[in-house]
């Protein structure tokens, strides 16, 4: 229920609509209510009695009751689908905002799978539920209610029939909508399942196909099909389950009220109209439970949803604006005191006491091996994630304590892994800085050796990107990637071996561009190659989370081991090419 309080604030705009398609819901069964009323009196006193005036009265009456009951049933459609189609929209919005602001300690604990089923399927079970409690929860319980009075008004006789066959129905109701919702749980989890393995193998279909594992990995996904397959006949085969049984409950209470209707008939205590006008309310209770109870087991289906919205919504994110932000501009002066970071509570330290200093405008090398702790580092430095233990500083003052949006719009940003998104090239680059001239770019561009491939291009800027950049090579992607950091002139610049699909020459020209237009930027360059960070202010030399070394490249050269070693491979290898 906490997760229908906390959904509930979502309608607050759509007040109107919420209550206007029920009272139009209203006015439908009333008139559906009243007809078989109508019909009767229009079989007992006017056919009866030959009163042909009296029955085309009748008939005007039933006229204007469909007529307004067609008016309450559009009317009811029409404001139910605004307030739920804008009622799941505001949630998914919502929703996409709140993952936005995730770390990707937030990512991981609820996998990209599980987050684009809440933000899709569970957002629809949502807006259904809603939608079919608007139209069809009112129309239910009123018809059932409206239904059972007129009968013990009208037809008392056969009334006693009702007594029987609709705690039958309530009972049997209840049953099945406490288990589909349980069902219907098991459901949704299979399928995060299905589209977490369908997205991991879309990203990487192409190491897929490399290893020829195009058959494991269908085999896999089909493990995972059947077993949504099977949950999900399971729980259809309980829904289904309900309106054979129904009928057979509403067709055994039929046959007992024409066998009553017709001793009693013949007994000369009951009319003929009576006994039609039991039938049809009878149907319409039928209809009035069987609605509710679909009512019922969609909102146990989408309860669940509910919930795993709520989760997202709900959950602490892990990097959080500081109270009373700084937003003063940024130079670029850092440093890292005991700087320790863990992704989990339970595993070791990927980083640990990481200590060290670099004024404004220097540039930074970052070495070691493979899972060293490189990247780690630097992604502190824009608060991706925060550090377990120790503390930044940024120009004298604690990382964690600027606005968001001041420090990483001081920041230009490469990752590991160049990431450009489907639409054009520019669109791309002005990532990085909106507002940027045509002479920006440009510039930007040229820095990164990516204006003489985008100039060859048909429709140079204006070339559309696939969905991850596939119609481009691995170099262009870097080259674009680094244009849109360099766009920014940021204070603070940060390289994640972001050259290493460039060629020499490439690499040569960019740190050119580099050490020409960004000589007040404080870079940080993680690299594998020496070549590329040689000529760094500072460089740090990491292993197993540790710095392990400091110092310019000649320092370092001559009293550090670990990096001498890498030295001595690096020359080694460059000798035997």
């Amino acid at each position: 229920m906490q997760a229908v309080r906390q959904l509930g604030r979502f309608l607050g705009p759509y007040k109107f609509f919420t209550l206007i398609a029920p009272l139009l819901m209203v006015l439908e069964v009333t008139m559906d209510l009243i007809q078989p009323t109508i019909m009767q009196h229009m079989i007992d006193t006017g056919i009866a009695n030959n009163d042909n005036p009296y029955v085309f009265k009748m008939f005007i009456f039933m006229l204007i009751s469909a007529v307004l009951g067609l008016v309450g049933g559009l009317g009811c459609s029409i404001y139910s689908s605004k307030a739920a189609i804008h009622f799941a929209s505001d949630i998914r919005q919502s929703l996409y905002e709140k993952m936005m602001t995730y770390s990707a300690k937030e990512r991981d604990a609820f996998t990209t799978g599980k987050l684009i089923t809440i933000l899709t399927s569970d957002v629809e079970s949502i807006q259904r539920a809603f939608m079919m409690t608007l139209r069809i929860f009112v129309r239910g319980p009123l018809l059932f209610i409206g239904a059972v009075v007129i009968v013990f008004v009208t037809a008392r006789e056969l009334f006693s029939i009702l007594l029987v066959i609709v705690p039958i129905l309530i009972i049997a109701m209840y049953f099945f909508t406490k288990y589909s919702g349980v069902l219907y749980r098991k459901v949704q989890e299979a399928i995060d399942g299905v589209n977490t393995k369908l997205q991991e193998n879309l990203a990487g279909i192409r190491v897929v196909k490399a290893f020829c594992r195009e058959k494991h990995q269908v085999e896999q996904f089909g493990d995972l099909n059947d077993a949504l397959t099977k949950r999900f006949i399971t729980a259809e085969q309980i829904v289904g389950v309900l309106v054979p049984f129904t009928m057979f409950v509403v067709n055994l209470g039929i046959v007992a009220a024409l066998w009553l209707g017709a001793i009693k008939v013949e007994a000369g205590t009951l009319q003929v109209g009576v006994i039609l006008a039991f039938i049809n309310y009878l149907t319409i209770i039928l209809n009035g439970l069987m609605s509710s109870s679909m009512v019922l087991m969609q909102i146990a289906r989408a309860l669940p949803s509910g919930e795993r919205i709520v989760d997202v919504l709900n959950k602490e994110v892990a990097v959080q604006e500081a109270a009373q932000p700084i937003t003063s501009s940024i130079q670029g002066t850092i440093e890292f005191q005991n700087v320790s970071y863990r992704y989990y509570e339970t595993s070791e330290d990927v980083l640990k006491n990481i200590t060290f200093s670099v004024k404004a405008g220097q540039t930074v090398g970052l070495i070691g091996k493979t899972g060293s702790g490189k990247s780690t580092l630097v992604k502190l430095l824009p608060r991706l994630f925060d550090p377990t233990s120790g503390s930044i500083l940024l120009d004298g003052k604690p990382l964690n304590q600027y606005a968001l949006t001041t420090l990483r719009e001081h920041i230009g940003f490469t990752s590991q892994k160049a990431l450009l998104f489907s639409g054009s090239i520019e669109k791309n680059i002005r990532l990085g800085k909106e507002a940027a001239t045509q002479e920006q770019l440009n510039q930007a561009l040229e820095g990164a050796c990516a204006s003489e491939f985008v100039e060859k291009l048909e429709r140079g800027l204006a070339h559309e990107l696939s969905q991850g950049a596939t119609n481009l090579s691995g170099g262009q992607k870097q080259r674009l990637a680094l244009t849109r950091a360099f766009v920014r002139q940021p204070a603070i610049l940060v390289l994640d071996d972001t050259t290493s699909a460039l060629d020499s020459a490439s690499e040569k020209h960019v740190q050119q561009a580099i050490s020409e237009h960004f000589q007040e930027t404080t870079t940080f360059i993680v690299a594998s190659k020496i070549t590329s960070i040689q000529q760094a202010d500072l460089i740090l030399v990491l292993e197993d989370g540790e710095i392990v070394g400091q110092g310019t490249h000649q320092q370092l050269l001559q009293s550090n081991q670990p990096y001498q070693a890498i030295y001595a491979s690096q020359q080694k290898a460059g000798e035997q090419q």
